[in-house]
């Protein structure tokens, strides 16, 4: 084929943001350029150039084959059959969003340019054809044998090197038109646009979505007066998401129709910024579909199964999003599962079943992953049948709590694949085989916890002093606020009740039952043995003052180094050296690091600070030295 491009094909492109149909647009031949991966998979970004002007742009997914197989390559040249010019979120300037393309010729041996000096020469290497044959070059001013051009308006054509033409999209497209029934020709000749190409400033587009989630129909009351409102969340075939809800008229017509896991064609909605606070997928925009908008089902033969697209967070940098709105995704390899747990909701009494995984990953940190309901009985037992293999788990959608300092719960939209063939999960898979199986885990709530956003913070950042909670008496009264202090273990009352009787399936507390054994009443049964769990109050000491702090299990055990039930055989031995007060001494004045929550309790009609410790670690003296010459330089200034 002919090595060139259209003259001002970038021009026609911006004169032309949006055509109307991809028959509207004329001949353009753009020399590719910069062409990379985004990141996303299946996505690339490339240069669009006619040689005097240059336009950014993105591929689309469904030309991933292309590009790996070298049909498009860069410096090479590209057909565009149909596109949009659209604004990107967090991008200064419009991109094109190519929706159809063809290869025309592979990489070239430079950058085409059309650079003239005064008499129209052009100054840089180019080459043109007649019907395909090369007839003419042009270098540095001097001119070779020349043959008249064929010319169609201002753009070159571009014809085969042997006479046997090869069909391009367009043409086989129109040839498949003429043949089929009437309806399936609506559905080939409808301009579906990618989510995300989609903008609030666009005029008409129709999307193609599979609906992932629906929510219920709920009913609302303000000072307009009373609604109905429910949305649902919608993803293309490359993966991309947006949420879209409907209200009263709107709600009511298409809360039928809209069924989850079937696939439509949507029309004539709008676009806003999505409201952070209430968003459940990554899209910077929603939509909102009204009575006079147009959901039509795609018929069986059309549908699709969207590509699953996830935003994976290290384990190590969840603190960040402990108690945010966000939902996150997670990939890892299982370390633990648990028995179903049965466990009862406090708001109607209902019992729910719930299932722990752990799970690691190559930050050589673990966590808790809490499985609810069908996740919990259905995909859960399967992990528990296969977790002797360690399998990888990949998680979209969960919530971060302060659970142990840092945990993760499952929700109904959260979806769970086991063994994913994606490239996250063979890379852990590699590392695990190779390295991670034999590493100790450290469970992320023991390091880097935060409950701000803007990065995984470490328990040598939130410093405080423990007088600066103690003299706020109002800390903590709308929701727990979270800080790290550096302290000793000054006084452990040897005589408080230090721990209580647990459940060995779900930790709850137990009560001795009729007859002999214990009854859980979370689990609804009766066994033989129980467990001691800690729940001990400590008194802790700094510079500025002492305070009081409630510390459970897991932290209590990393402070004094036995686990409940060992201290309790420790107590009841009538030992003269008193080994269990020893012992509670033996953990006092030794200085700690403490992640503490602060909330307003009230006791006897009167509210009260109450401080719990959320993750404990020893001082490490090298980072803390770091820390005090960091406050230090601060002090100079």
């Amino acid at each position: 084929m002919a090595k060139t491009v259209t003259p001002d094909a970038i021009s026609i492109i911006r004169s032309n943001p949006t055509p109307d149909s991809s028959g509207d647009i004329p001949e353009l031949v753009v020399q590719v350029l910069d062409l990379k991966s985004t990141g996303n998979r299946n996505r690339f970004m490339f240069t669009a150039s006619d040689g005097k002007m240059k336009l950014k742009g993105i591929l689309p997914a469904t030309i991933e084959f292309e590009v790996i197989s070298g049909n498009i390559q860069n410096l090479g040249l590209l057909r565009i059959l149909d596109y949009t010019l659209n604004d990107i979120p967090n991008k200064s300037e419009k991109y094109l969003v190519v929706l159809k393309c063809e290869a025309v010729s592979p990489s070239l041996e430079m950058e085409i340019t059309s650079e003239t000096n005064e008499d129209g020469v052009h100054m840089k290497k180019r080459q043109k054809t007649v019907t395909g044959v090369m007839v003419k070059t042009e270098m540095d001013g001097e001119e070779e044998a020349e043959t008249p051009i064929k010319r169609e308006g201002d753009s070159i054509l571009l014809k085969p090197k042997q006479e046997v033409l090869t069909k391009s999209a367009v043409q086989i497209m129109h040839e498949q038109h003429k043949n089929v029934a009437p309806a399936a020709r609506l559905a080939m000749t409808r301009r579906v646009h990618p989510l995300v190409s989609l903008n609030p400033y666009q005029g008409n587009w129709t999307i193609k979505v599979q609906v992932t989630n629906k929510g219920f129909m709920r009913t609302y009351k303000n000072a307009r007066g009373e609604g109905c409102v429910f949305n649902v969340e919608l993803t293309d075939e490359e993966g991309t998401q947006i949420q879209a809800t409907m209200f009263n008229e709107a709600a009511k017509k298409f809360y039928d129709k809209l069924e989850m896991g079937k696939v439509y064609y949507i029309s004539k909605g709008t676009l806003k910024v999505a409201n952070k606070q209430f968003k459940t997928v990554q899209n910077d925009y929603e939509m909102t579909l009204n009575e006079y908008s147009e959901v039509e089902e795609v018929k069986s033969e059309d549908t699709f199964i969207p590509e699953m697209k996830f935003n994976f967070v290290p384990i190590d940098m969840l603190g960040s999003y402990v108690n945010g709105k966000d939902l996150i995704d997670i990939v890892g390899v299982v370390q633990s599962v648990s028995p179903t747990m049965s466990i009862r909701r406090k708001s109607n009494n209902e019992m729910l079943p719930k299932r722990d995984i752990t799970i690691v990953d190559a930050t050589k940190k673990s966590v808790v992953v809490s499985l609810w309901n069908d996740l919990a009985t259905g995909v859960g037992q399967d992990l528990l049948d296969i977790a002797d293999k360690s399998p990888t788990v990949a998680i979209k959608s969960l919530k971060v709590g302060d659970f142990q300092g840092v945990s993760l719960s499952a929700l109904s939209r959260s979806l769970v694949l086991v063994n994913p063939d994606i490239i996250e999960a063979k890379n852990l898979r590699s590392w695990f085989d190779s390295e991670g199986k034999g590493t100790a885990m450290e469970s992320v709530g023991s390091g880097a916890v935060s409950s701000a956003r803007g990065g995984a913070r470490s328990m040598y950042s939130d410093r405080i002093s423990i007088s600066h909670i103690t003299s706020n008496p109002s800390l903590g009264e709308e929701k727990p606020a979270y800080f790290n202090i550096r302290a000793y273990v000054s006084f452990i009352k040897p005589d408080q009740p230090m721990w209580y009787r647990a459940c060995k399936t779900c930790n709850k507390k137990v009560t001795e039952a009729i007859g002999s054994g214990f009854w859980c009443e979370g689990c609804q049964k009766n066994d033989e043995s129980c467990s001691l769990r800690y729940i001990m109050a400590l008194k802790a000491t700094d510079a500025s003052g002492d305070a009081w702090l409630s510390t459970f299990n897991d932290e209590a055990e990393n402070l004094i180094g036995y686990s409940a039930d060992e201290l309790d055989e420790l107590r009841s031995q009538d030992s003269e050296d008193n080994g269990y007060q020893l012992k509670l001494k033996q953990v006092t004045w030794v200085p700690h690091l403490f992640r503490v929550s602060v909330a307003l309790q009230e006791f006897n009609n009167e509210r009260k600070q109450r401080i719990t410790v959320r993750a404990v670690a020893p001082v490490d003296y090298a980072a803390e030295s770091r820390f005090l010459l960091e406050e230090i330089s601060k002090i100079k200034v």
